[in-house]
């Protein structure tokens, strides 16, 4: 069974320049043209590779190869297409181009698999537009409520639900995405390790033994807004200032701890003026573990400094939860699996821990999810720098393909 590697470098190319930004970036929003014009390349490529294709009530991608029993639990592998602003060109979508190579390769090798195996591009992962992220697996998982696609805006202050209709999906349908008990056999995703662990161990790839939580809180800190040269010092209710001290607050709390990241990753100014103090900042927490209840304890802490930081400044602040993921373990008898895949190679694949947030994440408890990671350089992410050399992608999407034979019975 050979992979077309070169193939495969092209096509990640090739997608470059759906959302390329003026540095080398990508920026690809959920439910955006340049999302569109990629899932439409997408399609062409899963057609070539033998798939039926159709996209669900969500908007997620989805290529088909019906095996040997069309009824029987189908093997979902995949990842997604949306970026994060100027984001690099393998977030995701080696994960989903590397998929559509593996069932080729298992095609032109005339291993046709038992179960039904389905390649599938979820879409808004990331959630970079509405601050919300994972909709498309949580359509599929029947965790995503229509409430929800009401309750969430971009900067523009579009909803979800606008912009699915926009795209030309009914957002009233949403519920049709969601996959029965008992359909689904597995799930299984190739993504870019995001870090500096293969890399340090000298390793390709990786096998993924759990997935960090993320938490998403939105503060909203209220103060009194006054000219800069005539209000003293002593007494300013100045809501930046108070903000400055809870993000720097943030980042002590989880350096505390071995394992929790916290992150702010926007903050905005209200009214924004040289010669104004700020009256009112906004900024977001991205918080995680892979042990919940040591994020949730950080958590806490947090917002008890919060409430004493407000009380000494004299300001107010409101806090917003955006989205709360439990941690997930992956299944052993897949990470088996793909260490079995591995060592028909000739690899011994180590163990490796995700901290960030994937789309499996909404699927586990449903039905058995895993993950491989492919080396990252100096474990750049979320940036146009980020990269995966060709080798490291073809070996992994390799890696990929046996398990997907192991799994599905191929």
């Amino acid at each position: 069974m050979k992979m077309d590697g070169e193939r495969l470098w092209s096509r990640l190319s090739e997608l470059h320049a759906f959302g390329a930004t003026a540095d080398g970036g990508v920026t690809r929003f959920a439910w955006s043209d340049a999302e569109r014009q990629a899932k439409d390349r997408v399609a062409v490529w899963m057609r070539e590779a033998g798939l039926e294709v159709r996209e669900d009530a969500a908007g997620n991608l989805i290529g088909r190869w019906s095996g040997r029993e069309p009824e029987a639990p189908v093997l979902l592998v995949g990842s997604h297409l949306d970026s994060v602003p100027n984001g690099g060109d393998f977030d995701g979508p080696l994960g989903v181009l590397s998929a559509i190579e593996a069932v080729d390769a298992l095609r032109r090798a005339g291993r046709q698999p038992r179960h039904p195996v389905e390649v599938i591009a979820f879409t808004d992962e990331e959630g970079a537009r509405f601050r919300y992220g994972m909709t498309g697996s949580r359509a599929v998982a029947g965790t995503l409520r229509r409430e929800e696609l009401d309750a969430h805006t971009d900067a523009d202050g579009t909803t979800i639900a606008a912009a699915m209709t926009a795209y030309g999906l009914e957002p009233d349908r949403i519920g049709e995405a969601a996959r029965a008990p008992g359909s689904v056999l597995a799930y299984l995703e190739l993504h870019i390790e995001q870090g500096q662990v293969l890399e340090a161990a000298g390793q390709p790839v990786g096998v993924v033994s759990g997935i960090a939580g993320p938490l998403w809180l939105k503060f909203t800190v209220v103060g009194r807004a006054g000219h800069a040269g005539t209000t003293p010092m002593p007494g300013r209710r100045d809501a930046l200032v108070a903000a400055a001290e809870m993000v720097q607050m943030m980042s002590e709390e989880a350096a505390a701890e071995a394992r929790t990241v916290a992150t702010v990753g926007q903050l905005s100014v209200r009214r924004g003026g040289v010669n104004i103090i700020p009256g009112q900042v906004e900024f977001t927490l991205d918080l995680r573990d892979v042990d919940e209840a040591v994020r949730d304890r950080v958590e806490q802490r947090i917002r008890a400094r919060v409430a004493e930081i407000c009380e000494a400044r004299g300001v107010s602040c409101q806090v917003e939860e955006l989205q709360r993921v439990p941690p997930v373990q992956c299944n052993e008898a897949l990470q088996a699996a793909i260490v079995e895949a591995g060592r028909e190679l000739g690899l011994s694949l180590p163990t490796v821990v995700s901290g960030a947030g994937h789309d499996g994440m909404q699927c586990a408890g449903r039905w058995p999810i895993a993950m491989l990671f492919a080396r990252s350089r100096a474990g750049i992410s979320h940036h146009p720098d980020e990269y995966t050399s060709p080798e490291d992608c073809a070996l992994a999407a390799e890696i990929l393909a046996r398990t997907v034979a192991r799994v599905a019975g191929a």
